[in-house]
């Protein structure tokens, strides 16, 4: 479908019950919380197989050879397939680079890389069989950081690359280097007062969804196959699957099953292509599923990142110049990396006004797990280091820490290292003067006149403190994330929206490809359709292929892209249902030539208020349908020397602060409240809003005292694929959050809205560390924080 520009008086307003700016319910909440949701792990067909994945037990080897043999031989299997049995030329593929292999061939790059699959008529059995495959791995040097990296006699992760990226990057174990320049940082430099110098490591944080890995594939009758998949982008998937399987797009049809969690960890395929390839080998459905120890190893990270960075001052509190060097390490495929190193550089100087920088970021190819997309990604690991930066440089200067980022804040018409013009709202000294004013909790919150509450303690319910060596701390940060797709990325998104007659009542329809990840979309998109089109009752289409793409689940920007998309089609079914009243009733009243007719309530309405026509008399039989693709604003790439240019449509900004109380003997943390104040443009569901900032910074205080995936320096296996020793915050882990939500409109996006899902996880781990340096008086460069960096021991 063509693009098409948004029409006049587009809006009408938001009188129609749950519309936009309500907190209307989620429509698939009570499932959930009832335990009665249908999970994509939920899957179910007759006569169906089981698939298994046998993976590498070793992070870098050559694959000498492969048996099959027993595993075949095993009563109850139905297919077992390597490398050599792929069915097409197309064996590789990759969000960006093609250059993950569907299994492994000739080596294997990392621990737990597929190398094997298996279908049999049970889960035990094909784990079994899986388990008698015999393959002879050769041990190669594994790469594990940047020296080993970019030696020069380093081992090639890949070698013979051909990718856009490897004519622009100084070795071949650097997927993507983007550096950022302006202004004269030497000059900058001299006439600075003070100058703070840190480095800073950022641990490898997973999603951590709660469902995991999951999918079923239907064989067709027409060679073609039926996946039913928990995804992020369902067009993406589809654009990697179907070269594979050497099958045109149409007969490869996708469905969005239903989807536990994602957190960009869904971006990449995990077991979509096995899935299939399985399918149509032994024309019967294959179920996939994933048990945790498996997901660990069956999707991208976050990318864990060693950063460098200067910071200079004048005498009154003014940024001189910044100075940074951002290495992340994006394992064995490139995934998400070169976006993450864009992120990461065009954002690494924060929310700040400053003249003269110089950021160099690069993303290394290791044989570490892949790492790839994760909420925020690039703008969280710069957050963490820049805002420790901006402590240190308020101190040196003798300032209060939250009145010196206020004096450097960004606003609306600020100039960003890239050279891009702020043009909307940039709040962020008001932001952190509203979370600064929030009211503190109360000291001792454990004692009360019936004894020690020990689950206010560090320590919680271990019983290992009543007070003793407690002691508080705040801390505050703030953070800048991008929306959307940038870079010139072709982002947008495609709506159909139907209204008929359905039981004597108008009904509106919306399909769109948005995945629903638990993000609330498919509750803003029927707000939107009754806020536009004026009736009580939308019906949300299953996401699927049959329609065109929604883009990515990703980025923030769904609500603004796709619910844009819902908009700009819901605008063109109302005119076209204005033109069928004017063909029906115009001649009765001669208001029917107006431009300011609206759809409220179910009829057809006046601008002040005057009834025309109900919905139903003027649909009658007839059925009005639209699809249409919306686009925001275009982006640019930087570039690739300077950094320059305009290359984000949208930036989102989000404060906190942190209090917790630190025993100090040992090294226990517990945090008390992480408050937030953000900027959300628009809240068009203020509940639903409130929950993603929440969530978001549930997720910043799990990366800043506990979550980390451990991978061995040595071999480059990961030590903790497991829910028993990777651990997340819990309900007792979790503070109250207290949220303030401020709406300045940025009047280049639907309804004035800002995505809002990414920026409260930037500001909520730094604050945390900088509340518990203010406890102990330790640097703390490092997260997470564990007992031994605040015992010594």
């Amino acid at each position: 479908m063509g693009t098409t520009g948004l029409p006049t008086d587009l809006t009408q307003g938001s009188r129609t019950q749950g519309g936009v700016g309500e907190s209307t319910l989620r429509p698939d909440g009570v499932l959930k919380v009832t335990g009665e949701f249908a999970y994509s792990s939920d899957l179910w067909h007759e006569d169906m197989l089981w698939g298994q994945t046998l993976r590498s037990p070793v992070a870098h080897a050559e694959i000498v050879s492969i048996d099959t043999g027993e595993a075949l031989a095993v009563p109850g299997v139905y297919a077992v397939l390597t490398y050599d049995d792929l069915p097409a030329e197309v064996r590789h593929y990759g969000l960006e680079i093609r250059d993950t292999p569907v299994l492994a061939h000739g080596k294997v790059r990392h621990h737990g890389e597929p190398v094997a699959i298996v279908a049999a008529d049970h889960p035990e059995t094909a784990r079994r069989a899986a388990a008698r495959i015999r393959v002879e791995y050769r041990e190669l040097p594994v790469i594990t950081d940047e020296a080993s990296a970019t030696a020069p006699d380093a081992v090639l992760v890949h070698e013979g690359r051909t990718d856009h990226h490897a004519a622009h990057v100084p070795h071949p174990n650097i997927v993507h280097r983007q550096p950022i320049v302006r202004g004269d940082v030497a000059e900058a430099r001299r006439r600075a007062d003070f100058v703070v110098e840190g480095e800073y490591v950022f641990g490898m944080q997973d999603q951590a969804f709660l469902g995991p890995e999951s999918g079923l594939a239907v064989p067709a009758e027409d060679g073609g196959v039926d996946l039913y998949i928990a995804t992020q982008w369902l067009h993406s998937d589809l654009r990697q699957i179907a070269p594979v399987l050497g099958l045109p797009e149409d007969k490869v049809r996708m469905t969005l099953a239903g989807v536990g969690g994602a957190f960009g960890g869904r971006e990449d395929l995990s077991m979509q292509i096995h899935a299939c390839l399985l399918a149509l080998r032994t024309g019967k459905p294959v179920k996939i599923v994933y048990n945790r120890f498996e997901s660990f190893f069956g999707h991208v990270h976050r990318h864990p990142a060693k950063l460098r960075y200067e910071h200079g001052a004048t005498r009154d509190g003014r940024l001189t110049h910044v100075r940074a060097r951002i290495v992340l390490d994006g394992g064995a495929y490139a995934s998400a990396s070169p976006a993450v190193v864009g992120n990461a550089s065009s954002l690494g100087v924060g929310p700040y006004v400053v003249d003269a920088v110089d950021i160099e970021a690069v993303a290394l190819y290791t044989n570490n797990p892949p790492c790839g997309a994760m909420r925020g990604f690039g703008a969280v690991q710069a957050c963490f280091a820049y805002e420790a930066q901006m402590d240190k440089l308020a101190d040196a200067v003798g300032m209060d820490r939250v009145e010196f980022r206020r004096l450097n804040a960004m606003s609306q018409g600020s100039v960003l290292p890239t050279g891009q013009v702020v043009d909307s709202p940039a709040p962020v000294a008001e932001l952190l003067r509203r979370v600064e004013a929030m009211p503190l909790p109360p000291e001792r919150q454990w004692e009360s006149s019936e004894g020690v509450d020990v689950r206010q303690l560090p320590g919680g319910l271990s019983n290992t403190t009543h007070g003793e060596g407690v002691v508080r701390g705040i801390g505050y940060a703030v953070g800048i994330k991008n929306v959307g797709f940038s870079e010139g990325f072709d982002d947008y998104s495609t709506a159909r929206v139907r209204m008929e007659v359905v039981g004597g009542e108008a009904v509106a329809t919306v399909h769109t490809a948005m995945a629903e990840v638990g993000q609330g979309g498919v509750t803003v998109h029927a707000q939107i359709a009754r806020t536009e089109l004026g009736v009580a009752r939308v019906t949300i289409q299953p996401a699927d292929t049959r329609v065109g793409s929604a883009g990515s689940t990703s980025a923030s920007r769904q609500t603004y892209v796709t619910g844009g998309a819902v908009r700009n089609a819901c605008a063109l079914v109302r005119e076209r249902v204005l033109e069928l009243g004017r063909r029906r009733f115009g001649p009765a009243h001669p208001a029917w030539t107006s431009a300011g007719l609206l759809l409220r309530g179910g009829k057809i309405v006046t601008g002040t208020g005057e009834e025309l026509a109900d919905l139903v008399d003027v649909l009658g039989d007839e059925v009005v349908e639209v699809e249409r693709e919306w686009r925001h604003r275009p982006t640019e790439p930087f570039d690739r020397r300077t950094g320059q240019g305009d290359g984000h449509v949208q930036y989102s900004f989000a404060a906190h602060r942190a209090v917790v109380e630190v025993d100090t003997e040992l090294g226990l943390v517990k945090v008390v409240e992480l408050a937030c104040a953000q900027d959300v443009g628009k809240a068009l569901n203020p509940l639903s809003v409130t929950g993603q900032i929440q969530g978001g910074t549930a997720q910043g205080l799990g990366m800043a005292v506990m979550e980390e995936i451990v991978v061995d320096p040595v071999t480059a296996q990961v030590r903790n694929p497991s829910f028993t020793d990777y651990l997340i915050p819990t309900i007792l882990d979790t503070p109250a959050i207290p949220v303030d939500l401020l709406e300045l409109a940025d009047d280049h996006a639907p309804y004035g809205l800002r995505g809002v899902g990414e920026a409260p996880t930037l500001s909520s781990t730094p604050a945390v560390l900088a509340a518990i340096r203010n406890a102990t008086g330790l640097e703390l460069n490092r997260t997470p924080v564990r007992p031994e960096h605040l015992t010594g021991t």
